[in-house]
């Protein structure tokens, strides 16, 4: 049997009788560990050096199997995350399978007591800030089943906990997944990018290293090989991430079962997402998504930066007091948008700091459209104490305005801003905008959600709140709120005096 294919050994235990089976099975795992790798990407996996891995890609491909594993036969404290905790059920069952008995585990705290003297925890992070509840416990491996159902926040904040009392034992990262199959799920992409984007510029190999840094803004950054480097004043040491694919024919056991035949008979586009593990396949857009990805996409991939900006004629200013929020600040020149511009919240945590941070941005005598609730009014007087021109903006003020096609009318101005936005993005605009490249307000614009109510005799627009596309990603969505902001009526013309804000008036100037 050496040197034989898995298929190969597949059709040779296919003409073994039951007995033969039996005895086969027996005669190969007699002192064997309590779990096994099989040879290909799952070995390849096990062994692999990264501090922070992605398998899988394809359903079938052994993924779970790897997590358990890793608990049972390499790790000494571990940690395995579902995003909810029934999704937990299925791999209780496979860790019962594997040990022939639920012997340590306690259903109650979710801690299983293995062999050895390891110790297995399954965890889960339904809602958003979950992952509070999991600061400062010690554990050598974080395991993510599915990564695509997490937010980039609880990933993120989760890993960032990690810590052993152990010396010995080696820390690591293991998530297992197959292609997102919505625009929330992107920032798996980003994040392996070198593996899984066909439009990287440097794509990288199955399996190879990769090291990265973030900076204070949370911006990932590739940076040569495994030492120290200089970011924002501080010496930072790289992780390495990797990406290992794997499939339904690298997975002796369901060969036999007719699994690949069910994955074949699937749809288009979960054929591709879970047969062939195209990231690219099929991450449809919301049915009640209220601007397309592919337009947003399509904005950042016509942007090109520029020496010479032209007149700044807006420019938005989303407002955070501290916590995981950023400060962040849109600068329109026209149909053309500057790169967004964050700090972290901490560092506007008043509204001179805030003003502070916005007053050098402005050009041309352009007006300020600034959030006017709960920070944001602070910073609104600060910045009109400065003599600049200032809007202030509130979201659920009524507004009068109607869509391009003059059917339908906005449930408020927050509605409003971001329909005008949609309208400026629409391909088939004169000249629709172009937007920056930037992952994060990517997600941020295609996380909004609309729905259409009566309002009165007429249909409105009603859009999603802040605080639920919140819950959907995990994070403010800052960045997209500062580009929408630009877009809300009655922004004067740069250079117009400050009555004309005060009085709210809408002049004939139109952004």
């Amino acid at each position: 049997m050496i040197g034989m294919s898995p298929s190969e050994l597949v059709e040779l235990t296919k003409r073994l009788s039951p007995e033969e089976q039996a005895e086969l099975d027996k005669l190969l795992t007699q002192g064997l560990p309590l779990w096994l790798p099989q040879v290909g990407p799952q070995m390849r996996a096990l062994e692999s050096e990264a501090d922070i891995l992605f398998y899988g890609g394809q359903a079938g491909g052994g993924k779970s199997d790897l997590l358990l594993g890793l608990a049972l036969t390499a790790q000494k404290h571990s940690i395995l995350f579902r995003r909810q905790a029934v999704q937990l059920v299925g791999l209780e069952e496979r860790m019962t399978t594997i040990l022939g008995s639920r012997d340590g585990y306690n259903s109650q705290t979710g801690v299983w007591r293995l062999p050895a003297g390891r110790v297995l925890e399954f965890g889960s992070v339904k809602e958003p800030g979950d992952w509070m509840k999991y600061q400062g416990r010690a554990h050598d491996a974080k395991l993510f089943d599915e990564i695509c159902h997490f937010t980039e926040l609880q990933f993120r904040s989760l890993i960032g906990w990690m810590r052993t009392d152990d010396p010995t034992v080696r820390q690591r990262v293991v998530c297992s997944g197959n292609p997102p199959t919505d625009a929330e799920g992107e920032w798996v992409v980003r994040f392996w990018a070198p593996w899984i984007d066909p439009q990287h510029p440097n794509p990288a190999k199955d399996g190879e290293l990769r090291w990265f840094v973030t900076d204070e803004n949370g911006r990932d950054m590739e940076v040569p090989g495994p030492e120290q480097v200089a970011v924002d004043n501080e010496m930072m040491t790289p992780k390495s991430r990797t990406f290992i694919r794997s499939s339904v024919d690298d997975n002796l056991f369901l060969q036999t079962t007719g699994y690949k035949a069910t994955l074949q008979s699937l749809p288009e586009p979960l054929r591709s997402q879970m047969l062939r593990g195209d990231f690219t396949a099929g991450r449809a857009d919301h049915v009640w998504q209220l601007i397309p990805t592919d337009w947003v996409k399509a904005a950042q991939a016509r942007w090109r930066p520029r020496d010479v900006k032209g007149q700044m004629t807006a420019l938005g200013l989303d407002v955070s007091r501290g916590g995981q929020d950023k400060t962040s600040a849109a600068r329109r020149h026209g149909q053309w948008f500057d790169e967004v511009l964050s700090v972290p919240g901490q560092v506007t945590d008043d509204g001179p700091k805030a003003a502070g941070f916005v007053a050098p941005l402005i050009r041309n005598g352009a007006c300020v459209c600034v959030d006017a609730i709960g920070i944001g009014s602070s910073a609104l007087d600060f910045i009109k104490g400065l003599n600049l021109l200032v809007l202030p903006v509130v979201g659920s003020e009524a507004s009068q305005g109607y869509t391009v096609a003059g059917n339908l009318r906005f449930k408020n101005k927050r509605a409003e801003m971001y329909w005008r936005l949609r309208e400026a993005l629409d391909p088939t605009a004169e000249e629709p905008i172009a937007l920056p490249p930037d992952s994060e307000l990517l997600t941020d614009l295609t996380a909004v959600r609309y729905k259409v109510v009566q309002m009165g005799s007429n249909a409105g627009i009603q859009i999603r709140e802040k605080d639920e596309i919140r819950e959907a990603i995990g994070r403010s969505p800052d960045k997209g709120d500062a580009v929408a902001m630009t877009f809300v009526s009655g922004i004067p013309a740069p250079g117009s005096n400050r009555r004309q804000v005060a009085r709210r008036e809408a002049p004939s100037w139109r952004v």
